[in-house]
């Protein structure tokens, strides 16, 4: 029995000790993996997808009509996605249209108007040359007549016919003359009223190209390819011009925004590569490169960003945005999801 147990102790710790010597070794292996890993790369699990959303917004207040989507639903550029009840714009654009016709006709009227008085203003010039003939004849009978009574040749009774007649025909000129004034001073007037009308036309026909376009917003169709995230709005919901009814998610382009600390930043280059994995797919290892880097801190961007000379200063590392493309984004876009968490590493050596 004691020879066994002197031959199976040496045996044992023999076993022991290589046991002990490949732990250490594989240990020092491990190790000196790791060191080289850290040293030669940057890594951060305050990483996350992005991705293009785009909001679906009401460009025109009123009450829902159809709601044609349902969450998560894939849509293309240009589907139909909400309708609006557009009973009341249809009413009010009618009216408009009802009221460019009277524009239109007041535009008639005006330029009928100034036709007429361009018409009497030719008229008063016609008779002003026809009454100035007169005068002339007048002047010449009255010169003759009294060439005449000098001669004896005519009684005082047909110089002063003459001389009445030459007097007639003068205030007959002036009278033509201020015809002539008036109508020409009516002429602008009436070329004003033909502007105000016409302007009026425009005003009314922009009227109503502003609410047909309006009831072109009644449709309201999808500005983007993708996936309907949740939709806010039911039908028969009143809806606000600019409220957002529902996100659109484009899943055909993602990228990755790492928020390393400052601390990290320094060796940090556009251009190196990338090691990606997500949280949900710890399996799963996608390459990429850095393809930007924020010029602002993350807090930068929070609704109330830290003001350091309020006097309230307790220094906090903070995070810079780093953009990581992906390498082969179609292969792994099903795994994809806006705002998945991750682990990157950028190897900066």
């Amino acid at each position: 029995m004691s020879t066994e147990n002197s031959t199976s102790n040496p045996s044992k710790k023999i076993v022991s000790r290589v046991i002990i010597g490949i732990v250490i070794i594989a240990a020092c292996i491990y190790g000196y993996k790791r060191i080289t890993f850290f040293l030669a790369h940057e890594s951060t699990d305050n990483a996350q997808v992005e991705g293009h959303m785009t909001p679906i917004l009401s460009r025109v207040g009123g009450y829902v009509k159809t709601v044609n989507v349902q969450d998560y639903q894939q849509v293309k550029v240009g589907d139909t996605i909400v309708t609006v009840d557009d009973d009341e714009l249809q009413i009010t654009l009618k009216q408009m249209e009802a009221e460019y016709q009277t524009a239109l006709a007041d535009l008639e009227s005006a330029k009928a108007s100034l036709k007429n008085t361009e018409l009497t203003a030719n008229l008063s010039k016609t008779n002003l040359s026809l009454n100035q003939i007169k005068a002339n004849k007048a002047s010449a009978d009255y010169k003759r007549d009294q060439n005449l009574f000098k001669d004896q040749a005519i009684t005082s009774k047909q110089v002063d016919d003459s001389k009445t007649n030459y007097d007639v025909t003068q205030k007959q000129i002036v009278a033509s003359q201020e015809d002539v004034a008036i109508s020409a001073s009516r002429i602008p007037m009436m070329q004003a009223a033909v502007a105000k009308a016409q302007a009026n036309v425009d005003f009314k026909k922009a009227k109503i190209d502003e609410e047909k376009l309006k009831l072109s917003y009644t449709t309201i169709v999808a500005t983007a390819s993708g996936k309907i995230g949740k939709k806010n709005i039911e039908n028969g919901q009143y809806i606000q011009a600019g409220q957002s009814l529902m996100t659109i998610i484009d899943n055909n382009e993602f990228w990755v925004v790492a928020n390393f600390k400052e601390t990290q930043i320094e060796k940090i280059k556009v251009g190196q590569a990338a090691k990606i994995t997500i949280d949900s797919y710890p399996d799963l290892s996608i390459l990429g490169k850095v393809v930007s880097i924020s010029e602002a801190t993350g807090a930068k961007f929070s609704l109330l960003p830290p003001d350091n000379a309020t006097g309230n200063f307790v220094k906090v590392t903070q995070r810079v945005p780093v953009k990581i493309q992906l390498n082969e984004p179609d292969k792994y876009r099903e795994y994809l999801k806006s705002g998945l968490s991750l682990d990157v590493s950028v190897e900066v050596k």
